[in-house]
C-alpha cells in the first residue's frame, strides 16, 4: 500500500539564516509592541502558535491575541517576501534535498506531501527561495489549518484519503522532520516518523524520542528511501 511521505520544512527541508524568526518578530512588534521573549524556540511549532506562546509571555490575553492573529499573520507573510529576498537570511535547500523530493515524487509506492507548521502562504513562499515547486506536494497540513500541531496528521490522513480513493490507514503515513514534535505529532493516528538533525537537535536528542530512522542528514538518497519504506 502506498506510503504517504509528509516532509516538514524548516530544518528538514531548507534554512533561511533566520529569516522566519526575523519576519515574525518584526511582525510582533507591529502588532503588539513586542519581539516576544529571546528565549522562545520556534522550531517544531506552528506560525499561529508561535504568536500564542510567545505574546502569552509577554502578557497578553487569548482573547487580545486572537483579535490580532490575522493582522499579525499577514504582517509576517509581508516580512517574510522582504526577508527572503534579503542576501544575508537568503534560504538553501538542505544537503541532498532536490535528490530525495524528485525520487519521492516519481515513485509509484509513494505519495510527496507537506506536514508544517507554517501557514500555507509561508510554506510557498520559503519553496520558491530553494526553486521547489510549492505545487509538487499534493498532500499537505499546514499551520493554516490548525495551531496544534498534532493535529494537522489527521487532516493530512483525511486529504491523502480523498486523494487516493481509499482509507489510508495511519501507519502510512511517515513524517520527516527535525524537533522532537515531528517525531510526536503523529503518533495520535500511528503515524511513522523519520528525524533529521539537519535543525536545533542532534542525533542522540532525535533518536532518544524513538523514530523509525535517524539521519544526521538527508543526503543518502537511497538509505532514506529503504527508511521510509521499512518504517
Amino acid at each position: 500500500m502506498t506510503r504517504v511521505v509528509l516532509f516538514d520544512i524548516d530544518g528538514t527541508l531548507l534554512l533561511s539564516h533566520g529569516a522566519g524568526r526575523t519576519a515574525m518578530e518584526a511582525a510582533l512588534v507591529e502588532t503588539f509592541g513586542t519581539p516576544g521573549p529571546a528565549d522562545y524556540r520556534y522550531d517544531g511549532k506552528t506560525d499561529k502558535l508561535i504568536v500564542r506562546e510567545s505574546m502569552r509571555r509577554e502578557g497578553f490575553a487569548d482573547d487580545v491575541i486572537d483579535a490580532r492573529m490575522a493582522l499579525v499573520i499577514d504582517r509576517y507573510l509581508a516580512n517574510l517576501e522582504v526577508a527572503l529576498r534579503d542576501e544575508a537570511r537568503r534560504a538553501y535547500a538542505l544537503p541532498g534535498i532536490h535528490e530525495l523530493i524528485a525520487e519521492v515524487e516519481r515513485a509509484d509506492d509513494l505519495v510527496l506531501g507537506l506536514l508544517t507548521g507554517n501557514v500555507v502562504p509561508g510554506a510557498r513562499a520559503k519553496l520558491a527561495a530553494i526553486d521547489v515547486a510549492f505545487e509538487r506536494f499534493v498532500v499537505g497540513a499546514y499551520g493554516s489549518d490548525h495551531e496544534d500541531r498534532p493535529q494537522l496528521p489527521p487532516i493530512a490522513r483525511e486529504r491523502a484519503s480523498a486523494l487516493l480513493g481509499y482509507e489510508v490507514p495511519g501507519d502510512r503515513l511517515v513524517i520527516i522532520g527535525d524537533t522532537p514534535a515531528d517525531v510526536h505529532c503523529g503518533r495520535g493516528v500511528g503515524a511513522r516518523a523519520i528525524a533529521v538533525a539537519t535543525g536545533g537537535f542532534s542525533v542522540d536528542e532525535l533518536a532518544a524520542h524513538d523514530p523509525a530512522a535517524t539521519f544526521a542528514d538527508l543526503r543518502d538518497t537511497a538509505r532514506v528511501l529503504e527508511a521510509i519504506r521499512d518504517a
